[in-house]
């Protein structure tokens, strides 16, 4: 039997590593160029992201899930809302446009006020990537308002909006019109190569157009192979907190989730317990 020809695939010494992260590493190479199954694999990728970008929402399937949720049973369908990029190429071209509300929108906004406002306005919006908001936006609000409504249940939701074309600041505008104190934009994040449906959580008190990025908190990441719905959650749930203590939000406040404090009667560690200490 012939002895068979060795393989034109040099196996990179790093690639043992791969099993711990998505990131593209150890892949080997046959001559001066990347293995065909890597190439594939990359290929695969870039298209996800395209997609991501590309692909509109889903827009019934979409408010179906949300509709059912159980912390909104009772709050109607989310209200839907649209910026001034009329279409995704102008969307992509005009930043600007897709930081505030078109006039129709505006006017359904305008109907959904009642009484002194909320505490809280939850937005969801399309961003950069609809497949991070298709996948992840339902499963995530559930666990939230679940967490929410056991922990701060006296607080105030607006009607809930969904937002084609929108940008993170949109949240500013909607906030505003709504009369709420703070709002919670969740957006599609910007696709990476290995993270196509990554959603972003940005937290603004006292909302208004105007404002800049220096104003808001972001939680990043968030989705089954990233930031998990859970951690998510109770990062939110603690920023909300201190956001209505301090009455801000932005630079001024920080994430200290991480400082876990124990009750030592208990031995349990609770990152809500810190005892009074910003």
């Amino acid at each position: 039997m012939a002895d068979q020809p060795p393989s034109p695939v040099v196996t990179n010494p790093w690639h043992h590593l791969r099993r711990y992260t998505d990131a593209r590493i150890g892949l080997g190479r046959a001559g001066i160029s990347l293995p065909t199954q890597q190439l594939l694999e990359f290929q695969l990728a870039h298209a996800r992201a395209r997609d991501a970008v590309h692909l509109p929402l889903d827009i019934d399937r979409l408010t179906g899930d949300l509709a059912s949720l159980p912390g909104l049973t009772g709050s109607g369908e989310p209200v839907l809302l649209h910026s001034q990029a009329a279409d995704r190429f102008q969307y992509l071209q005009r930043p600007d446009l897709g930081r505030r509300l078109d006039d129709a929108s505006r006017e359904r906004l305008a109907e959904q006020v009642s009484g002194n406002g909320a505490d809280l306005a939850l937005v969801v919006v399309d961003g950069l990537s609809s497949s991070a908001i298709q996948a992840n936006v339902a499963p995530f609000l559930a666990c939230f308002l679940d967490a929410l409504g056991q922990t701060e249940p006296d607080w105030r939701l607006a009607p809930l909006t969904v937002v084609q074309q929108g940008r993170v600041a949109i949240g500013d505008d909607i906030g505003q019109l709504l009369s709420a104190r703070a709002v919670v934009v969740l957006i599609g994040e910007r696709p990476g190569l290995s993270s196509p449906d990554s959603v972003g959580i940005y937290l603004t008190w006292n909302p208004k157009p105007g404002l800049t990025d220096a104003s808001r908190n972001c939680i990043s990441n968030v989705r089954p192979a990233g930031l998990s719905f859970d951690q998510a959650s109770e990062r939110l749930i603690y920023l909300l907190r201190e956001a209505h203590r301090l009455g801000l939000s932005g630079v001024g406040l920080k994430d200290r989730t991480g400082e876990v404090v124990i009750d030592s009667s208990t031995n349990n560690k609770n990152f809500l317990t810190n005892d009074g200490q910003s």
